[in-house]
């Protein structure tokens, strides 16, 4: 995310894993979290459908979500709930009943823990026909995502979660017309709906920053290559002690959002991890300047459109000490704050 010449790519790549949530604590294994890693980034912007199908058939995730041990005589509905719940249609738009009949559709699929590799054995699969959803008829874990993904109800879910965690987290969906640029399940068409949409000029909308995306837009300005710093387990501590590290996320919902990240210890842990930054960053934008003009220059540095009167009265205080300057920016509301 820092380097990338795809930018947004790589946003959505992050995006998806915290929607396809996958922790590593239970995987216990890299290859098969590298190998989903890259099948969200080659749908991240793609089609929606096929994003679905490959994530059903994805090791991790079906290990995640203990598919391995459903089998017919002993089925196990975490995946299938999940899939309905959390991945394709959203909370009270399935039935208990419809989590025991697609759990069916789900059995029969193995995997080799070390590699990720997905076995289908048909004999362990339930072949008859279940009943869910109003219909009826045989299904595997390709069909029932196939199924689930073309239900309205898909396309209002998804709309939905990137409305959550890009334009406001208090704020409801009210726009029908994002939920129709996402009708042919073409998730760039929905993402450029969503990052021209009016609602992104409310500031009412503002949202706090995910410790990741502080991390990466701090390292993008302070020319930072994380798997460069001098102590790279360092980095990984502090995002841990802001309670955001990547493959690991808390639950198979993925991280909170906005508001969550605010507190007092996360505020103490962002000026320590702020301090160790700065001490390997480039302050070259704000030390080549003159004192008179480094508050101006800090705004236009990080991105901020204007500074409070709180906040530029204590840059005012710094403006002759560059790294502490730096420091308080990092760390003000305005930063902290996209808004």
């Amino acid at each position: 995310m820092v380097l990338s010449e795809h930018p947004l790519r790589e946003r959505m790549t992050w995006f998806w894993h915290g929607h396809w949530a996958t922790s590593y604590q239970k995987v216990d294994d890299a290859l098969p979290m590298y190998l989903q890693n890259q099948t969200l980034r080659k749908f991240a912007l793609g089609n929606f459908t096929d994003m679905s199908r490959a994530m059903v058939n994805d090791g991790a995730l079906i290990f995640w979500l203990d598919g391995q041990t459903n089998t017919i005589k002993a089925p196990n509905e975490n995946l299938s709930r999940e899939l309905m719940e959390l991945f394709t249609l959203g909370v009270n738009r399935y039935s208990e009943s419809d989590v025991r009949e697609t759990a069916k559709a789900l059995t029969g699929y193995k995997v080799d823990k070390s590699s990720g590799a997905v076995t289908f054995l048909p004999k362990q699969h339930y072949s008859s026909p279940i009943s869910f959803l109003g219909t009826r008829g045989t299904f595997d874990a390709s069909s029932l995502s196939n199924f689930l993904v073309a239900r309205n109800d898909c396309a209002l879910f998804i709309t939905e979660r990137l409305w959550y965690r890009f334009i406001s987290s208090s704020q409801p969906l009210g726009d029908q017309t994002l939920v129709n640029s996402f009708k042919d399940r073409d998730i760039a068409s929905l993402v450029k709906a969503i990052g021209t949409h009016r609602a992104l000029d409310d500031e009412n909308n503002s949202m706090v920053k995910s410790p990741i995306d502080w991390f990466v837009a701090t390292c993008r300005a302070l020319n930072i290559t994380p798997s460069q710093f001098s102590n790279v387990g360092a980095l990984r501590n502090n995002l841990n002690l802001l309670g955001q590290v990547p493959f690991f996320p808390p639950n198979v919902g993925g991280w909170p959002v906005d508001q969550a990240w605010l507190s007092t210890s996360s505020a103490q842990y962002r000026i320590s991890f702020a301090t160790s930054l700065i001490k390997e960053g480039d302050l070259s934008p704000i030390e080549d300047l003159p004192a008179r003009n480094r508050i101006d220059g800090l705004a236009d540095w990080l991105g901020v459109a204007e500074w409070s009167s709180r906040t530029k009265l204590a840059l005012t205080g710094a403006r002759k000490d560059p790294a502490r300057m730096t420091l308080l920016a990092l760390c003000s509301p305005e930063y902290v704050v996209s808004a």
